[in-house]
């Protein structure tokens, strides 16, 4: 999974929400009302073309254009695997894109995803007589934050990283649920909602018995996550997840990977017409489809509204 390339999209598309999570400190609840934030290019500019380059994961100016703040650039770096961060890297980022930038106002902020002892907060370099240089960033450690802290909080960013946070084992439905509900509350716009469902999908990584489970007690019972697995179901398939199949079956069968082709056409139905040991059983007939079979099965994909529809198809495929 490219969790850097998650968190980047997560943290452009709702900058402000991002930095009010983790950069408490220099955010205040308000601080942000009527503020401009800009991303800024990512790839710093070389003083040689055959130099390599530093790539800073998500460099945001902020300025507030009443004059109350003077502008802020901070940068929001994801650490997967806590082992391999190094505050030696981020403070030549740091200082590096201050000088690009020509501002001395630089706020480094460090998600850690995973797990492990903290890393080093502080660097500082001198003398026993001077310091020289006194580095520290912004941190914060997504598994040390309580998930029933934020179950019902207004900020998209926490609500969609609800798995990813702190929790008991026997919380994972309704942790699962809580991120659901927030994104279907707080995302109006259906292509965002199927974007980060997904999102979602990832870090819970429910099983199939806890999705199952999922579909009997939340998404029957609460209006608000119904609404959301409708649009999944429908809006989803019709804007975005079409062409993916067409993608996705094409790759697959240009390069003869008929599992892959399977486990594509196979997720894609579970979302549409729901998880449960019915269908599970019918989607295990799929690997006695032909490629050709399975490439006709695209054109229909979209017609199916219920398990009746399905079976049919296969079964006047098989005669």
């Amino acid at each position: 999974m490219d969790h850097d390339q998650n968190f980047k999209n997560l943290i452009l598309e709702y900058p402000e929400q991002a930095l009010k999570l983790f950069a408490q400190e220099e955010i205040g609840e308000h601080d942000l009302l009527d503020a401009r934030i800009i991303p800024v290019r990512e790839e710093q500019l070389k003083s040689k073309l055959g130099e390599r380059y530093r790539k800073l994961d998500v460099p945001l100016l902020v300025e507030w254009p009443d004059g109350r703040r003077e502008g802020i650039l901070f940068i929001l770096e994801e650490e997967t695997l806590i082992r391999r961060f190094s505050i030696y890297r981020l403070a030549h980022y740091c200082l590096d894109l201050s000088e690009l930038m020509e501002t001395a106002r630089v706020v480094p902020v460090v998600i850690f995803l995973g797990t492990g002892n903290k890393c080093l907060a502080h660097l500082q370099l001198g003398s026993d007589r001077q310091t020289y240089l006194d580095f520290r960033y912004l941190f914060c450690y997504l598994k040390k934050l309580n998930a029933a802290d934020y179950m019902e909080s207004n900020n998209i960013v926490a609500r969609l990283n609800l798995p990813n946070m702190h929790y008991a084992a026997t919380s994972r439905l309704s942790i699962y649920a809580a991120a659901q509900k927030g994104l279907a509350i707080l995302e109006t716009n259906p292509r965002m909602q199927i974007k980060y469902a997904d999102f979602i999908d990832a870090y819970a990584a429910l099983s199939e018995e806890e999705m199952q489970q999922y579909q009997k007690s939340y998404v029957a019972t609460d209006e608000v996550i119904m609404g959301l697995a409708q649009i999944l179901r429908q809006e989803g398939l019709d804007q975005g997840l079409e062409q993916g199949i067409e993608q996705g079956i094409e790759q697959g069968l240009e390069k003869g990977r008929q599992q892959e082709c399977i486990n594509l056409i196979s997720r894609l139905l579970r979302r549409k017409l729901g998880i449960h040991p019915e269908i599970e059983t019918i989607l295990e007939t799929l690997t006695n489809l032909s490629l050709e079979t399975l490439e006709s099965m695209t054109d229909v994909l979209l017609d199916f509204n219920e398990v009746e529809d399905l079976k049919e198809w296969i079964s006047q495929q098989q005669n």
